[in-house]
């Protein structure tokens, strides 16, 4: 009985929480940064602040010109991490590489 009623609030508090940051996985932005930087070559290309209900949290985007390789990380005030995305055919935007990989996009 306990384990299922334990196991029903665990399900309602991932469907209420942000889908996203229960999926991500995090770490200190420190030690992320090292893994992209040193496991793909990921250098910052992009940052911005974000204004959430739970605070302010900075948005980067790291990628690699040579691996193709992108991650976007989101950081909290406390210095904790998460990766809420990443993929493969990273091209600067004046490059107009992805049209040619992407149906549909314009290139």
């Amino acid at each position: 009985m306990l384990k299922t009623i334990t196991g029903a609030l665990l399900g309602v508090s991932v469907l209420t929480g942000t889908q996203a940051m229960a999926n991500a996985q995090c770490a200190t932005r420190e030690d992320l940064t090292e893994r992209l930087q040193v496991n793909y070559q990921e250098q910052l290309a992009a940052r911005g602040l974000q204004q959430r209900f739970q605070g302010t949290t900075v948005l980067e985007i790291w990628a690699s010109e040579k691996t193709g390789t992108f991650t976007v990380l989101m950081t909290n005030a406390h210095g904790q991490s998460c990766i809420m995305a990443s993929g493969t055919h990273w091209y600067p935007q004046e490059d107009d590489k992805l049209s040619a990989v992407v149906p549909g996009i314009p290139g």
